[in-house]
């Protein structure tokens, strides 16, 4: 099989070296010229086989929806584009719809894996017709990880199924990583712990709480065990936010999420307004002590 690949990011450079390995024919497209294989998405397209499939794999928002809306004029009836990137997948309608009116087929993806994917295969969440689904196929098996096809791959229903299945993910992977975070600071904090990466490591067989990201959270701290070389900084991609606006929308509480994604907002302030507040009330009704702001935000004397 032959298929298109555009955007040759960290993602997109290895599952194009993945596919290649599994025996899958790729030209991938990127405006990098020291990655790309053609000049432009015309000349992707031009070098593929019909029926085309043209997997997509750039930046959600607005150059997703461009990337589709340049595809769309170029493709015929029969072909097809698939979404990799981490999309909202309330555009996946949107997306299907234009590349509909030339006959040309959509199947959003989610996919996990990361930086790791390319040696461990990706975590695949597809939605949309079975047909388009079973056109993909041998790119899909080549794609996710080795094993029965189920424990990597799931054609998890209509258009923006996939999207949606990889945004409750991410919510996931938000409340999970805190737990773990959390743990880390508490152990730190308690002089009886004298070894805190080892602590971790012993988690990692045997126990209930043994995961992937366990073993990539013993990987970080065997490199820098008091993380003295990382700010407390945390960015959020966008899917913690959509997945709580769907909670909220569906009335689902989601406590575990909500508290991990405001502790990623509170780490971006230097000064927390509300800390601020809180400890303003605290001292206007009980005389507790504050601490008084001085040449840089949140230090100073003790009043």
């Amino acid at each position: 099989m032959h298929i298109g690949l555009v955007g040759l990011g960290k993602m997109g450079g290895n599952m194009r070296a993945r596919l290649r390995d599994k025996g899958i024919e790729v030209t991938g497209y990127d405006p990098n010229p020291d990655v790309t294989d053609v000049p432009s998405l015309a000349a992707l397209v031009e070098a593929l086989p019909s029926p085309k499939v043209v997997w997509v794999m750039v930046p959600s928002g607005k150059i997703t929806r461009d990337t589709v809306a340049s595809l769309a004029p170029l493709l015929k009836d029969g072909d097809l584009v698939i979404d990799g990137g981490n999309s909202k997948w309330t555009d996946d309608e949107v997306n299907s719809k234009l590349l509909a009116e030339r006959g040309t087929g959509y199947l959003d993806c989610g996919v996990s894996g990361g930086v790791w994917g390319r040696d461990n295969g990706y975590g695949l969440m597809v939605g949309g017709a079975k047909g388009h689904v079973d056109l993909a196929m041998p790119v899909f098996d080549a794609l996710r990880p080795d094993g029965p096809r189920e424990e990597g791959f799931v054609h998890a229903g209509g258009t923006g199924a996939g999207h949606y299945s990889k945004m409750v993910h991410n919510g996931i992977e938000y409340g999970l990583m805190h737990a773990y975070a959390e743990g880390y600071e508490l152990l730190e904090a308690k002089g009886i712990i004298h070894d805190v990466p080892a602590v971790f490591k012993a988690w990692t067989r045997g126990t209930v709480v043994r995961s992937w990201l366990l073993d990539l959270m013993v990987r970080a701290l065997e490199e820098d065990p008091k993380l003295d070389n990382i700010r407390g900084y945390a960015q959020d991609s966008g899917e913690g936010r959509w997945t709580l606006e769907q909670a909220i929308e569906n009335a689902v509480p989601m406590p575990v999420l909500a508290a991990a994604l405001f502790a990623r907002f509170s780490s971006r302030q230097e000064d927390s307004p509300s800390i601020k507040a809180v400890a303003a009330l605290r001292n206007q009704f009980g005389g507790h002590a504050v601490t008084s702001a001085g040449p840089t935000s949140g230090a100073g004397s003790v009043s």
